[in-house]
Formats: C-alpha cells, structure tokens, sequence
C-alpha cells in the first residue's frame, strides 16, 4: 500500500530558512550562502520522507516566497516595472515582486484560500509575453534524484494559477484572464517535456480551485487545459490534487473525467462530504490518493477512524489504486514535535507535526498492507481516549456562560452616528485624523529583553523597567511625528495571538512550532485544547502605563476572538463557533477592564475575520453570523464615549462589507494600497459606511517608503468616496516588521500629507 505527502513546510525546524532570507535581504550574506541553506533543508526534507518509508515524496514544494510567485517566475509573467530583460529569473527580479525595491511597489499580496499563510497575485493581460523563465521544478527534481530519492514534481495547476490571478493595472477589470490558457499552456508543456528527460514518473498538478464555486465556463478551462496537455504528458503519470474542502459535484465529474489523469487527491477531512461522491461516482482503473491525515492542524491522526475509511475505499478502488495521503501540504502544521521537550506531556501525547503526520501517513498504508504496528495504533488509541476524557478539557462554568449568549445579538445601544458625536467631544480630533495599527519595529534589542526575562535572566523588576523605556520612546516618536490617537507599539509581545493565549486558560505553547505565514514571516500558533477563560486582566498594566506617557488619546490593543481563533490551532471536539464565544466573552471582560482603567479608544483587531470565510457561498452567512456577533459581544457593554476601533488586513473584502459594518465598531482601519485601492471601489458602487474607517495609505511589507505627494493623492482617492468626517489616515498594518529608518520616514510622510489635505480641505471652504 502506497503512501503520499502533498507538501511540506519549507522554513526548517528551527526556521533556518527565515534567517537566511532576512540575513540575504540585509546585505549580510551572498545569494550562495543562501542556496546553500536551501538546498541542505531540502535534502533533509526528502530523506526524512524517504527514511519514513513515503513512497510519493513531492519535490518543487520549497519556496524562497511563495509557489503562486515560483509560477509566475516559471512563467516569465514579470510586471513591466520590474525592468525584467528576460533569461533565467534570479533573485533581483523575484524579490522585488515580492517585496518591492527603492523604486518599485511590490505586488499585491493575498490570503491562500482560507488559511494564514499568503501568496503573491499574479498580474495578467493581453499583452503579458510569457517565456519558460525559471527551470527551478525541473532543478529540485534533478537535485533530489541525485541524493537517491525519486519525487513527485509539484506545480501549481495552470487553470488555478490562471484563476488566482488578477488584471494587471490598465487592463479591463472583465478582462478573462481563463482566455490565456492558451498562452500559457506551451510553457507547462516545456516543463514537462523536461521533467521526462531527467526521469521523473509522476507529476502533481495542484488545482485546490475546483474546491470552490465555479460557474460551467471555468470547469471548461480544466478539460480543455488537460486536453491540450495529455500528448506531452503521455508515458507520465499524473495526479492531480484537491484540498482546503468538498469538491462539489459538477467539479467532481469534471475532475475525474479529466484526460491523460492517471490519478486524484481529495481532503477527506475538511472535505468528508466527498467520500459520497467517491463512494458512487469514482471511475475504475484510477489512483485514489485519500488525505486523511490533516495537514492543517496538529491533533494526532485518529487512527482506527481512518483505518476504517481507508478500508471502505479500498472496497471501491482497489488495494492497488488507493495511496495514504495527507489532506493538503503540510506547510500550513508546525514541522517535529522533537523540538518541543518543555511541552505538557499529557498534551504533547494528544498532537502530531508535520514529521509525525509523515509517520502516521506511512503506519496507515502499512496497516493496509497487513503490516499494522499494533504498538503504535495501541499508542494513539490511548492518547485519543486521553484527551476525551482529560478534566483539563471542560469549564462548565465557560460552558454556560457561552451557551447563554444566543439569546440576544449583542449590539450596542446607540447607533454608531451618536457615539461618534460623544466621542469627538471628548477626544476633540482633527479632521483625517492620523494613527497607525499597534506594532512597532521590534528590535533585536527588545527581542533579547523578552528573551531574557522568559529564561528568567532578568528579573521581573528588569523586564518591566526595559519595556516600559521602549514604550516612552514609541510615545514620544509618534508625538514628535505629531501623530493624533498613539499606540504603545506593543514591545511587550512577540506576537499577537500568542501574546493572549498565553495569558488565557485552554491554551497550550510550543518552544518551536513556527508555521509560514509569508516570504520570512513565521508565527507560532497556540494551540487551543480546552474551554477558554481570563484568569486575570492582561493588557490594562502596560495600556495604562503608556496612557500615563502622553495626554493623546492612547489605544488599548486588543487581539478579536475570530483572529484569535482562525490563528491558533482549535481543538476539533466541538464546533469552532463554540470556542470563539469563549474567548469573545474573555475579550469582553478585558475591554470593559481596560475602559475602567481611564482607556477611550481601544482596537479590537480582526485581521483575520476575512480569512475564516468558508470557500463555499452556502457556507457563508452561518459563519459570517457568528463571526461578527463574537465580535460585538466584545463591546457591546462599553459606554458611547469609548471609541471601538478594529483593524483588518490582507485579503479581500469586498464581498463582506455588508457584514464589516454589521460589526457595528466606530472606526475600521483595513489594507488597502498594496491591493491596489481594490476596497474603494465598493465604495464608489454606491455602499454607503457611515463609521469612521481608514483604509491604509501604504504598505508596510515592503521596505520602500513612500513619498508625501504619492500619499495625499492615495488621500485625495478616499476622499472622492468617502465623507472628509469619517476618513482617518493610517498605514495598511502593524509595523513590527519593518525599521526605524523605515518607520520614521514614512509616518512623517504620512502625517505631512493629512496635515497638507487638512490645510487644502480648510483653504476649500
């Protein structure tokens, strides 16, 4: 019985490949310094594959950013402002559209379907020459096949990446980008042949949009696309992938009737609904590559439950069609439990890494085999009936507290256009107000502080005495840039949602369970085990320590109970929407500690509201219902002169705007310049928003600082569709990520633009 892994994760256990990217951003190491780390990680990659026993070890699954940008490179599809000549794609080129360069913005990026981890959105048009630019999937291949290790080759499907992309500037926002299959397809052709040569026997498209809604024209795209391509496929086998969720029906018959496709991937964990359609419409004769282990959360593979599902398959594709498989890449779990020797015992029994999913892939196949670690299955059986059982688990108390919240929606008692009056007569602000979202730079001398103080080698006295310094420096930065409402630029946290998990009861921490977010940026996800309470308050300490610096209104930052959820790994015994109302009713308790404390403005952020949206419509409403109420539960219990302010970032939002201002906070600031103003336009179709809200006037994951006149006029967009009263004049996110000789440059820049729009406002009266 065969075994398979779709992807794994690419920074390395102890996330070798983030320091070398950021070492080789800085100038401090050689573009050789930095393939020689990649090509190590890879190697151990696959030979820890390949010592596990996995028969199907994918290769062109490690990225320096992400595999939709590999595809653009692969593809020659360089924007025109990259100044790209043609020949082989290098460093220079790929990481100014990643992250843009002195001269040049970068290009948008966007959430990965509905997971943290982000991507780098094609620009396509008419008038884009494409040309076979990077040879890298052909190279690892090679590479690994010299190490002694055959793999899959994985490419992203060229009707997903076609898909995933969107209408370079200047090219009709109708434009079909489905119509450049076309042009395209000749390249993957290229690679192909190539692959052939070098001997590969299998290759892996990933077309995770047929897990979506897709309307008969784009289904078409996948039979004509594989159509095209099954000449130069022939004497290849062929899998093709799904995952994220079910594929619905008309996608399944599309799917499985494809040409030249030997054989198909599905996520039978967060797409259960799937095994009906295998179980009735699956054709004979093909590999069925069943993902049943989840390769998206790090709870242990029930093993006698999948047992029992791989043995059902088995009944209908055959002992020798069906491969064990994870239900999507393995980028999105943290990488080796190994790393994790200060990990509860108990709890770390109940969970599973990337390297422990590889072996629960391989146990699998082999029980199928007739070759059962009987051992091993006694283990996890144990380990399961632990953690059911386990009184850590259950609150009663939380329980009921969360299950009295459905009779009533939680709203505020005064709409949004009063409070907004009680609140400018209290903070008495000017018009387009500046501030930014939380975070500063985080310096490595605060990062030594914090590292310091958690291994105890510093004294608490010490700790508070540091950080409480860098809060007086953010402060007195933002009232010398002459910045409005401040923020204390959050030195005491590493990350945001880690900071409250720690802080909040049913979370646990790992050492090193880092996961990819995007290009070098990891987070490491709590894990939520049990039911959530707050012990005692969290932030009120240090809001109101930096209130004490600065008569400017101060923020009090908070973390939203969805962004906390859809950021941390949630236990998978009860339903999600259970384990947000807890921690919204842990969050509700903080704000209403932190407006006792003397705090007007606090920001409640959810960034990640966007992200947890179902990608199926059906599904939406139900998840959108709950989410925004978790949200107003937060508040609901503050007066009307308590400015609630909420902060969401890097995806698309236009089409739950509805909901946004259902949220009912009095100022949103959202990401908005480096999707190219894309939220305007809803504003501009007539959507009428009557809070404050301000979307970001520059993006923050790139290094480059934008200028004043290019900010007014970002300004001046706003204000042709949104009321001078209600605009406030942010940046796009949080800037931890960036320096101070960033920072300080283009928040001056910023500032002088709102003041030069003031002036110009006052000038037009």
């Amino acid at each position: 019985m065969a075994s398979h892994i779709v992807g794994y994760p690419r920074m390395g256990p102890k996330r070798e490949l983030k320091f070398a990217l950021e070492s080789f951003w800085d100038g401090k190491s050689s573009a050789e310094e930095l393939e020689k780390v990649a090509t190590d990680l890879r190697a151990s990659i696959w030979k820890q594959m390949s010592d596990a026993g996995i028969k199907y070890i994918p290769s062109n699954t490690f990225s320096y950013y992400d595999q939709v940008l590999d595809t653009t490179a692969m593809l020659g599809a360089v924007p025109p402002r990259y100044n790209w000549t043609g020949g082989e794609i290098g460093f220079s080129t790929y990481f100014s559209m990643a992250r843009g360069n002195a001269s040049v913005p970068a290009m948008e990026m966007t959430k990965w379907f509905d997971t943290n981890y982000h991507f780098i959105v094609p620009e396509l048009g008419p008038d884009v020459k494409f040309s076979y630019a990077s040879h890298k999937a052909v190279n690892e291949y090679k590479e690994a096949k010299a190490l002694g290790v055959d793999t899959v080759p994985v490419l992203v499907g060229p009707v997903t990446y076609l898909l995933l992309s969107k209408p370079a500037k200047g090219v009709e926002k109708t434009f079909p980008l489905i119509s450049l299959l076309d042009k395209i397809l000749p390249i993957y052709k290229e690679v192909i042949a190539e692959l052939k040569a070098a001997g590969a026997s299998w290759i892996q498209f990933d077309e995770p949009t047929l897990v979506l809604d897709l309307e008969s024209h784009q289904l078409e795209a996948f039979t004509k696309a594989y159509a095209e391509l099954q000449s130069s496929l022939s004497g290849l086998n062929v899998l093709v992938e799904t995952y994220f969720a079910d594929v619905p029906a008309p996608a399944f018959k599309t799917l499985t009737s494809l040409s030249g496709v030997t054989g198909f991937g599905f996520d039978l964990v967060r797409g259960a609904k799937t095994l009906d359609l295998i179980k009735s419409e699956f054709p004979s004769g093909k590999y069925l590559f069943a993902g049943v282990v989840d390769g998206r959360n790090i709870w242990a593979n029930d093993l006698d439950a999948s047992l029992v599902t791989l043995k059902s398959l088995e009944g209908i594709v055959g002992k020798d069609k069906l491969v064990v498989s994870t239900s999507c890449s393995l980028l999105h779990t943290a990488v080796d439990l190994v790393n994790e020797p200060k990990l509860d015992s108990e709890i770390k029994s109940w969970l599973a890494f990337a390297a422990q999913k590889v072996v629960e892939v391989n146990a699998l196949a082999k029980a199928l085999a007739g070759q059962k670690d009987e051992a091993f299955f006694s283990a996890n059986a144990a380990a399961q009936a632990s953690r059911k059982s386990s009184p850590r688990v259950t609150n009663e108390a939380v329980q009921k507290a969360a299950a009295a919240l459905k009779g009533s929606d939680h709203r505020r008692a005064t709409n949004v256009s009063a409070r907004l009056d009680a609140q400018q007569k209290k903070l008495n602000l000017p018009i387009l107000p500046t501030t930014t979202i939380g975070s500063f730079p985080q310096t490595i001398e605060l990062r030594r502080v914090r590292r310091e103080y958690k291994a105890k080698k510093i004294s608490e006295e010490e700790y508070i005495k540091s950080i409480k310094e860098e809060i007086n420096k953010v402060v007195k930065l933002q009232e010398d840039l002459d910045i409005d409402v401040l923020v204390h630029g959050e030195p005491e946290r590493n990350d945001m949602v880690e900071y409250f998990g720690e802080q909040l009861s049913g979370f646990a921490f790992t050492a090193n369970g880092w996961v990819q977010s995007y290009g070098s940026r990891c987070v490491k996800p709590p894990i939520i085990y049990g039911d959530v309470s707050r012990p005692k308050p969290m932030t009120v300490f240090w809001s109101t320590a930096a209130q004490s610096m600065t008569k400017r209104p101060m923020k009090g930052m908070l973390t939203g109970p969805v962004t906390i959820l859809n950021w941390s790994f949630v236990r998978n015994d009860q339903p999600r929407f259970e384990t947000c109302y807890q921690i919204a009713l842990a969050i509700k308790e903080e704000v209403e500690d932190l407006e006792k404390a003397g705090i007007t403005v606090i920001q409640i952020d959810e960034a990640a509201l966007r992200e947890g949206l179902p990608l199926r419509k059906a599904e939406h409403a139900f998840y959108l219902d709950w989410a925004v109420h978790s949200f107003r539960i937060t508040n609901c219990g503050v007066h009307d002169t308590t400015q609630i302010h909420t902060h969401m970032c890097y995806s698309n939002f236009n089409d739950i705007i509805h909901s946004i201002i259902n949220m009912d906070a009095d100022v949103i600031t959202i990401e908005n310049s480096r999707s190219d103003e894309k939220l305007l336009s809803v504003f501009r179709e007539g959507v009428k928003y009557g809070a404050g809200i301000g979307p970001g006037v520059y993006d923050i994951h790139s290094p480059r600082i934008p200028s004043t006149e290019e900010i007014a006029d970002r300004i001046n967009k706003m204000l042709a569709v949104l009321e001078t009263n209600i605009l406030w004049v942010n940046p796009d996110c949080g800037l931890k990520t960036r320096k101070y000789t960033e920072v300080k440059p283009a928040l001056e820049n910023m500032v002088a633009a709102a003041k030069l729009l003031r002036t110009q406002l006052a000038s037009a009266k």
